[in-house]
């Protein structure tokens, strides 16, 4: 049997705070859930305070979780989990609304160390980074997102860098009714 092989047949290695970290979330796909903005220092890209926002653990696996994140009636994030066998990616998918590729999609970052099974961290990959610079928002390459997920009771995204915080906290008390399909997963 060639390694390949080996590795597909046993899954994804990953350790225990990565296993609890996507267990404590894919206990949720399925449903969705309002959030609300709890921090937003930055002005002006884009007001998510007033939209209507909710998440949704819409597919869930073994090693990857994808949850469309609606801010309103745009329908175009994805955030896509997936353990790695050397940590946890987490990569955001936007979309346009015809279903194509948005021109800054698949930005992210991968975990650098066990996290907790609450708490998870994701500085900027080398990609993302690239990317940043290429579309001119090199104050981007320092992003790192965080999540955090405390089931009965929150889950939460943050996005950090010198000078910005976003953070967005989601009630898990009290599921809402499923939000559309997001742009370009029909």
């Amino acid at each position: 049997m060639s390694l390949t092989a080996a590795i597909i047949m046993l899954g994804t290695v990953s350790i225990p705070t990565h296993d609890a970290f996507f267990d404590n979330i894919r206990q949720y796909c399925g449903k969705a859930f309002v959030g609300e903005v709890v921090e937003d220092n930055f002005k002006g890209v884009e007001n998510f305070t007033q939209n209507r926002l909710v998440m949704h653990v819409r597919e869930c696996s073994e090693n990857e979780i994808r949850i469309p994140f609606h801010i309103g009636d745009n329908h175009s994030r994805t955030w896509i989990l997936t353990k790695t066998g050397s940590g946890i990616t987490l990569k955001h998918d936007h979309r346009q609304p015809d279903g194509s590729d948005d021109d800054g999609t698949m930005y992210g970052g991968q975990t650098v160390d066990a996290g907790w099974a609450n708490a998870q961290s994701f500085p900027a990959d080398q990609y993302s980074k690239e990317d940043f610079i290429r579309r001119e928002i090199p104050q981007s390459i320092w992003n790192t997102w965080h999540m955090y997920i405390y089931p009965d009771n929150f889950f939460s995204y943050r996005l950090t860098r010198e000078g910005r915080e976003l953070r967005v906290d989601f009630d898990l008390t009290n599921p809402v009714e499923l939000p559309p399909t997001p742009w370009g997963y029909e």
